[in-house]
């Protein structure tokens, strides 16, 4: 809540319980009801001084103090879907039967195959090292070190499940469509994998974030 001038600095965090003047109405959206996404309106509420979280007009850094480990966390989330994408085009082109041959016979499915694990593995690997440097770090030196990469982290897993989602929609086909059987988990990933890219800071937001966090630690050159 804005309890002070324009900017990050004047703003401030609250606990504000419902009550007389407080009402939600829920917003229905494609993502999941357990977000508890909902429109607030406050009319003439008064909130006591105690319900204050932190200190005066300092709510945005309360707000920004969790932000790494919160897209860490996404980030590790989808990584671990594209894994669970490629393992079922993987069962799905071993059984499926084209002409008499599966579809792993194929070489342009195997090449489909081939980048997908390419990708995930890659961004995978950068996650375990981002992991181990966060294990041995304070959480102040995170903020320094790792705010960039794991922006960028949180950027590149996202893009590779659209990577991800397109190449498996052309290897199960029609299948993808479904929502039984085989096919249901490659249709739901299709439909959804995209909030992942929005939620915690759009990849663009979170590109620009790593660049310039970049920009604070490394040398000033001239060209």
């Amino acid at each position: 809540m804005r309890t002070g001038g324009e900017g990050n600095g004047g703003v401030s965090l609250l606990l504000i319980e419902r009550g007389p003047g407080v009402s939600t109405k829920r917003i229905k959206t494609s993502y999941s009801s357990l977000a508890g996404t909902a429109y607030v309106q406050f009319e003439n509420v008064k909130v006591p001084v105690e319900n204050l979280l932190g200190e005066e007009n300092k709510g945005f850094k309360c707000v920004m103090a969790n932000f790494n480990t919160e897209r860490w966390g996404m980030a590790v989330a989808q990584i671990a879907l594209n894994r669970l994408i490629v393992e079922e085009c993987y069962k799905w082109a071993s059984q499926r039967k084209v002409f008499g041959k599966s579809l792993l016979s194929q070489p342009v499915i195997r090449n489909k195959l081939a980048n997908m694990i390419a990708q995930v593995e890659s961004t995978d690997a950068w996650a375990s090292q981002i992991t181990a440097m966060m294990c041995h770090m304070t959480h102040a030196q995170i903020a320094m070190r790792l705010g960039g990469p794991i922006a960028l982290l949180k950027m590149q897993s996202t893009r590779t499940s659209t990577f991800i989602a397109d190449n498996a929609v052309q290897i199960f086909g029609g299948r993808a469509l479904t929502r039984t059987g085989m096919g249901r988990v490659i249709e739901r990933f299709n439909r959804t994998y995209k909030f992942g890219s929005i939620l915690g800071g759009a990849e663009e937001i979170l590109g620009d974030l790593g660049v310039r966090m970049m920009m604070k630690v490394a040398p000033n050159s001239r060209l």
